[in-house]
C-alpha cells in the first residue's frame, strides 16, 4: 500500500512531538471461526490511545493498516475516515496538548505470518490465532503510534469463541465472555502479543529469593497446538526457563520484570522467536516429532535464552530506532550461547556458536550489502532486511571480544548499570558505551568506531620463522582487511601452538594471549617455543575474523584434522577450510575430501551437522560442473559407510542417514532408501520414525521415484499440519516441467497460498539435480520480481526473491541476467535491490569457487 513505508525523520519528528501515556486495545476474534463465505477476513479493533502533544496546535498521524476504518474520533471530535484514513496513516490536525483518539476499524486476518496470523489445523479443523509484529506489524491488528521509542502501558481486552483461551503480555482473566489483560508496563508496540485458540497449556512456577530475602514469584506456562501435545517436552522447556531465569538473576542483578512468563510454540512462523515480555511466541518446528540430535535440543535452548535475554536487552531497555538493532539483537544472541554454557547442560555450545553462528556472519559481512553492527537504517524496510547475520552473529561475536577486551566482570557489571539506569526507556550507542567506561577504564569510543562503525571482516595469519635448532624464532600475526572495508582492527586473541603426541592425537601445548593491532603484530611470548605443527591464530574463538592458515598448518590439517582432540579448535579449522573453500583459496573438492576422510570422527553432532551442510554446498555449488557427478557420488558412498559404521541408535547414524538422504541419487542408492521407508530393509538401531519418512521421501521424489499417490498415502499417514508441508515440499520436488509450471503458478502468479506452503513449494521447487529443468525460469524471475514485491508483504516478498533467485542456473549468462536486471532496475526499491545484489554476489562466488576446483591438479589432498 502506499504509504506503508515509514521514514526514520518521520519517526523522529513524530517522537519529538509526541509522548504516549496508554493504550487500550478491544479485540473481536469471534469471526476466526464463523465460516460465512468459507473464510473470515476481518475483525474488529477498537483502540483508544491517551497522548500528549508538546507544540499544540500541531499536526502528526498514526499508524494503521485496515481494511475499513468505521470511526474515528480525536479529543471528541468525529472524524470523517474518507478524509483522514489513507489505507496506512490516520491523519490528525490541531492537536491539544493532551489528547484522546478512539479508532474503529475491520482488521484483516493475516496468512503471512504477519499482524494477527489465523491457521486452521487440517488434522481437527481447530483454528489457532497469533500475533507476530517485529518491526511494525501491530498497526495490521490496532492503531498505533508503531516505533520503538513511543513506550506507553498497554491493556487488552479480547472477545474470542466459546472453549477458546486468550492469552497476552499481562495476566488475563474471563468475564461475561471478554478475556480482560492487566496493563503492561511500558513497552514498544512491535513486543505487545496476542495468542487465543483451543491451544495445549502446560503450567509450572519459579520462585527466587534475593540476598536481601525479597522473594519472587513467576507463573510459566507453555502451550501448542492440540495435536502437537503429545510430543511436547514441557519438562526440558520448563528446565531451561528455570535455569536461564536463574543465570540472568545472578548476572543482571535486575529482577525479571514483566509478571508471569508464557511461551507460545505456534504455527506457520517466520521466524525462531520472539521476545514480546510476557508472552514469548516460537516456531512449532522447536516440538521435535520425531529423533533429533542434541544439537536441535542445544539449538532450542539457545533459542529460549535468546529471547529471556531480551526481557532486559530489548524490552525493559529498548533502542530508539531500528538503527541500533543491535543493542538488543547481539546481546540476545551472545547471551543465548553464554547462558547455554553457563547455566545448562549445553557447556560445549561455544562451539556450536563458532562453527555454525559464525559462519553466518562471515556470509553476510563479504556480501555487497554488508554494514556496520551500528546501522544506517532509513526506513521500515531496511529494518526488515537488518535482521541479519550481521546483527546477530557478527554482533555476538563482536561482544565476545568486547568481553575478552574488557574482562566479564567489567563486561558484566556495564550491562547492570545499563539496565538500572535505562529500565523502560529507549538507549542509543552511546549510552551503553558510557557505561562500559565507567566499568572498564578503557577507551570505549576507540573501540567502538573499529568494531561497531565499520563493516567487514579481517583475516588474521600466522607467520612463523624458527631458528637453526628448530625452535620459534619469531612468530607474528598478520591482518588483512579487503578494498572495500579496508579497517584494521584491534582483536585480543589467543594464539595457540600444536604438535602431535607419541600417542597420534594432536594437541596444544602452548597459548599465549596477545592484542593484535595493524598488518603486523609480533607475538614476543611465542619466541622459543618448540616448532609447531600447526598454528591457530584464533585459539577458543575470543576473536571475529577469518582464520588463515601458513603451509604447515594446512598441511598438517589435510593429514591430521581427525587427530585434534579440542572440539572448539576442531571448529575453528573447519571454519577456516570453509572459508578457504568459499574464498576460492582451497579447491572444493578437497573440502569434500576432508569431510569425508575426517567428519566421521568428529565428536561434536552440531559440528557434524555443519559439515554436512557445508559439504553438500560445496557440491552443488563450488565444485566444477564436470566433477559433481563424481564428488555426488563420492558423497553418497561416504555417508553409507559412516552410516552403517555408526553405534547403533546414536544420534551419528541418525545425521548420517539424513546426509546419506541428501547425497543419494544413484539408482542403487534410491532402492535403499525406498526399501528403508518400505521396512524391506533395516539398519541396526535406525528408527524410521515419519519426519525420517519425509526425509526420505524428497529424494525420491526430486529423482522421480516417488509419485504423487505415493505422497498422497505418505499425507494420509501422516495427515497433520507438518505432514502437509513436507507433502506440499515433495510435490514440488518432483521433476516434471508441469510441476514446475505448477509450483511457481502458486508461488509467484497467486496470493492463495499461507507463507508456510509458499516456503514449501519453494524449497521443493529449485532442485540441484534439476537445473536443466529450472532453467526457463531464470528469465521468468527477473520479469516478476519487481511486480511480486509491490504487491506481496514485505516477508512473502523476501521469501520469493530470495528463494527463487536462479542459484543453480551457474553460469556467467546468468549473472549477466542479474547485472542487467540491477542496471536497468536502478529506481527499484532498495530493499529489493539488496536481495538481487545480495544473490548476485553468491552466484558471482560460487563461479569463482568453480574455477579454483577446475584450475586444481584433480588430486583430491583430503582423500586417504
Amino acid at each position: 500500500m502506499p504509504g506503508e513505508n515509514l521514514s526514520r525523520d518521520e519517526a523522529r519528528e513524530r517522537a519529538a512531538l509526541l509522548s504516549v501515556d496508554g493504550y487500550d486495545v478491544s479485540l473481536d476474534v469471534r469471526s476466526a471461526v464463523d465460516a460465512g463465505d468459507g473464510e473470515p477476513r476481518t475483525f474488529r479493533s477498537v483502540t483508544t490511545i491517551r497522548f500528549r502533544c508538546n507544540e499544540p496546535g500541531a499536526s502528526s498521524f498514526a499508524d494503521l493498516i485496515a481494511s475499513s476504518v468505521t470511526a474515528v474520533s480525536l479529543n471528541g471530535r468525529d472524524l470523517d475516515p474518507s478524509e483522514v484514513f489513507d489505507g496506512t496513516r490516520i491523519q490528525l490536525e490541531e492537536l491539544d496538548a493532551e489528547n484522546e483518539l478512539v479508532v474503529d476499524a475491520q482488521c484483516g486476518y493475516s496468512r503471512t505470518g504477519e499482524g494477527l496470523h489465523r491457521f486452521v489445523d487440517p488434522e481437527d479443523g481447530e483454528v489457532y490465532l497469533y500475533s507476530q509484529y517485529e518491526p511494525a506489524d501491530a498497526r495490521r491488528v490496532f492503531a498505533n503510534f508503531e516505533q520503538p521509542d513511543l513506550k506507553a502501558p498497554f491493556r487488552f481486552e479480547v472477545r474470542a469463541p466459546e472453549g477458546w483461551t486468550v492469552w497476552s503480555n499481562g495476566v488475563g482473566e474471563r468475564a461475561d465472555g471478554v478475556w480482560r489483560f492487566a496493563e503492561t508496563k511500558p513497552i514498544s508496540t512491535y513486543i505487545t502479543c496476542v495468542v487465543a485458540g483451543p491451544y495445549h497449556y502446560v503450567t509450572d512456577s519459579y520462585e527466587r529469593v534475593f540476598e536481601d530475602g525479597t522473594r519472587l514469584e513467576i507463573p510459566l506456562g507453555a502451550m501448542c497446538r492440540k495435536g502437537l501435545a503429545p510430543h511436547f517436552d514441557t519438562d526440558d522447556v520448563f528446565l531451561i526457563t528455570k535455569q536461564g531465569l536463574d543465570f540472568f538473576h545472578d548476572h543482571f542483578d535486575y529482577p525479571y520484570p514483566f509478571g508471569k512468563y508464557d511461551q507460545a510454540f505456534v504455527p506457520e512462523y517466520n521466524m525462531g522467536a520472539m521476545e514480546n515480555p510476557g508472552l514469548v511466541t516460537f516456531r512449532e518446528e522447536y516440538i521435535f516429532r520425531g529423533k533429533v540430535t542434541q544439537a536441535s535440543y542445544e539449538a532450542r535452548a539457545n533459542v529460549i535464552l535468546h529471547e529471556m535475554a531480551h526481557m532486559w536487552f530489548g524490552d525493559l531497555v529498548t533502542m530508539e530506532w531500528w538503527d541500533d538493532l543491535w543493542l538488543k539483537e547481539s546481546f540476545a544472541d551472545f547471551m543465548g550461547t553464554f547462558g547455554n554454557v553457563g547455566a545448562t547442560r549445553f557447556k560445549d555450545a561455544w562451539v556450536t556458536f563458532a562453527n555454525r553462528r559464525k559462519a553466518w556472519a562471515y556470509r553476510a559481512d563479504q556480501l555487497p550489502s554488508t554494514h556496520p553492527i551500528t546501522a544506517d537504517i532509513r526506513d521500515l524496510e531496511d529494518a526488515k532486511l537488518n535482521f541479519d547475520g550481521i546483527t546477530y552473529a557478527k554482533g555476538a561475536s563482536v561482544l565476545k571480544q568486547l568481553v575478552a577486551y574488557v574482562g566479564q566482570d567489567a563486561f558484566l557489571e556495564g550491562a547492570r548499570r545499563y539496565f538500572k539506569r535505562n529500565a523502560y526507556g529507549n538507549t542509543r550507542l552511546g549510552d551503553l558505551l558510557s557505561v562500559l567506561e565507567e566499568t572498564s577504564g578503557r577507551d570505549m569510543a576507540a573501540w567502538a568506531r573499529s568494531w561497531l562503525q565499520t563493516a567487514g571482516v579481517n583475516s588474521l595469519t600466522p607467520q612463523v620463522l624458527l631458528d637453526a635448532e628448530g625452535r620459534v624464532a619469531e612468530l607474528a600475526v598478520l591482518q588483512e582487511a579487503p578494498e572495500s572495508h579496508p579497517e584494521l582492527r584491534p582483536h585480543r586473541i589467543a594464539v595457540g601452538l600444536y604438535r602431535r603426541t607419541p600417542a597420534g592425537s594432536l594437541e596444544r601445548y602452548a597459548r599465549v594471549e596477545a592484542d593484535v593491532e595493524g598488518p603486523r603484530t609480533v607475538v614476543a611470548e611465542a619466541a622459543g617455543a618448540e616448532a609447531p605443527e600447526l598454528v591457530l591464530v584464533n585459539d577458543d574463538d575470543l576473536t571475529y575474523c577469518k582464520v588463515r592458515l601458513d603451509e604447515t598448518s594446512l598441511t598438517t590439517l589435510r593429514d591430521h584434522l581427525g587427530a585434534l582432540t579440542d572440539p572448539l579448535a576442531g571448529a575453528v579449522c573447519w571454519s577456516a577450510l570453509w572459508n578457504m573453500t568459499r574464498d576460492a583459496l582451497l579447491p572444493a573438492r578437497d573440502f569434500i575430501g576432508l569431510v569425508l576422510r575426517f567428519a566421521g570422527r568428529e565428536s561434536d553432532i552440531g559440528v557434524l551437522q555443519m559439515l554436512h551442510a557445508w559439504a553438500n554446498s560445496a557440491l552443488v555449488h563450488y565444485v566444477a560442473p564436470e566433477w559433481r557427478a563424481t564428488g555426488e557420488r563420492q558423497l553418497a558412498e561416504g555417508a553409507l559407510a559412516e552410516l552403517r559404521a555408526a553405534e547403533p541408535g546414536s544420534e551419528h547414524q541418525l545425521a548420517w542417514a539424513r546426509f546419506f538422504a541428501t547425497a543419494a541419487s544413484a539408482e542403487t542408492d534410491l532402492k535403499l532408501l525406498k526399501d528403508l521407508l518400505d521396512g524391506a530393509t533395516k539398519i541396526d538401531g535406525l528408527e524410521v520414525d515419519q519426519e525420517l519418512r519425509w526425509a526420505l521421501l524428497e529424494p525420491l521424489a526430486a529423482h522421480g521415484v516417488a509419485d504423487e499417490s505415493v505422497l498422497a498415502a505418505e499425507l494420509a499417514r501422516d495427515d497433520t499440519a507438518s505432514g502437509k508441508r513436507h507433502q506440499v515440499r515433495c510435490l514440488a520436488a518432483r521433476p516434471s516441467e508441469a510441476v514446475k509450471a505448477q509450483a511457481w503458478a502458486q508461488v509467484v502468479e497467486s496470493d492463495a497460498l499461507s507463507n508456510a506452503l509458499v516456503e514449501a513449494t519453494i524449497l521443493g521447487f529449485d532442485q540441484p539435480s534439476q537445473r536443466e529443468l529450472t532453467a526457463p525460469f531464470a528469465e521468468k524471475y527477473f520479469a516478476a520480481i519487481e511486480r511480486v514485491w509491490r504487491e506481496r508483504s514485505i516477508q512473502i516478498g523476501m521469501d520469493v526473491v530470495r528463494g527463487l533467485f536462479p542459484s543453480f542456473q551457474d553460469s556467467p549468462r546468468t549473472l549477466a541476467a542479474t547485472d542487467a536486471w540491477l542496471q536497468s532496475h536502478q529506481d527499484a526499491a532498495p530493499a529489493l535491490r539488496r536481495l538481487v545484489l545480495e544473490a548476485r554476489d553468491d552466484l558471482a562466488r560460487a563461479l569463482r569457487a568453480q574455477a579454483c576446483d577446475a584450475a586444481s591438479s584433480g588430486q583430491e589432498l583430503g582423500r586417504p
